[in-house]
């Protein structure tokens, strides 16, 4: 019986140092703390980030189903970098799927869908004061929340979880560029653009709203990236 609690309480422990692990390691790579091409051990990855082996083998597994790492048999694991060719194809999803994610949310009940807009002007908002401010960090969390925001109305999981690895994977990207786009205060527009179309019921221009604003950052961040040179990222 003893051996039987002691399995258990195992159990109930190692589930929380997989997802330690799984959260220490996307953040590293997140903000290029564990470079684009950036190879070690599960060891030596453990090491780095004061854990066990273990838990971040588990956790490397799941990153690699992301696309965020590949793990190479006797070599250890490698951090994958991105081409803009990638980013090309990840705003293609996020362009089909954040149109729909808006047309979903403009199709609520009045009352959740308003909540749903009070939530998104305020991010809207933060962005603005942080633009104001010269504060491009806020400005990019407050940007990420309000996309967070309107994909997490839509009520639909596997939008949610798409979106999520798709996102994962664009960051370094956008937070490369974040400092050389000129069209920070169109995307504010946008947004509010997005807000009306939702409080007013309108799936339809919402949808519209909601994709034309990916397609014009899109077509604004490929040719960045392509023309600051870099083949990888």
């Amino acid at each position: 019986m003893a051996r039987t609690a002691s399995a258990a309480a195992t159990g109930d422990r190692r589930p929380s140092l997989v997802d330690d692990a799984y959260a220490a390691m996307k953040e590293a790579i997140r903000e290029s703390t564990f470079a684009p091409g950036y190879q070690a051990s599960a060891q030596e990855i453990a090491l780095r980030l004061g854990m066990s082996r273990t838990p971040v083998h588990e956790a490397s597994l799941k990153l690699q189903e992301e696309g965020l790492v590949r793990i190479v048999p006797k070599r250890g694991i490698l951090i994958c970098a991105l081409a803009p060719d990638d980013i090309r194809e990840i705003y293609d999803v996020i362009v089909a799927i954040e149109g729909r994610a808006a047309e979903l949310v403009a199709a609520l009940p009045e009352a959740d869908r308003q909540v749903i807009a009070d939530t998104l002007e305020h991010r809207t908002a933060d962005m603005e004061a942080a633009f104001a401010s010269g504060d491009l960090t806020a400005w990019g969390q407050a940007d990420a929340a309000f996309h967070r925001a309107l994909i997490e109305g839509a009520r639909n999981g596997r939008i949610a979880r798409i979106v999520q690895t798709v996102n994962d994977q664009m960051h370094r990207a956008r937070m490369l560029t974040l400092r050389l786009r000129g069209e920070l205060p169109q995307s504010i527009a946008d947004h509010r653009s997005i807000i009306v179309a939702i409080r007013a019921g309108d799936p339809s221009a919402a949808h519209a709203a909601a994709r034309g604003h990916r397609l014009r950052t899109q077509s604004e961040l490929i040719p960045l990236l392509e023309s600051l040179g870099l083949k990888h990222f």
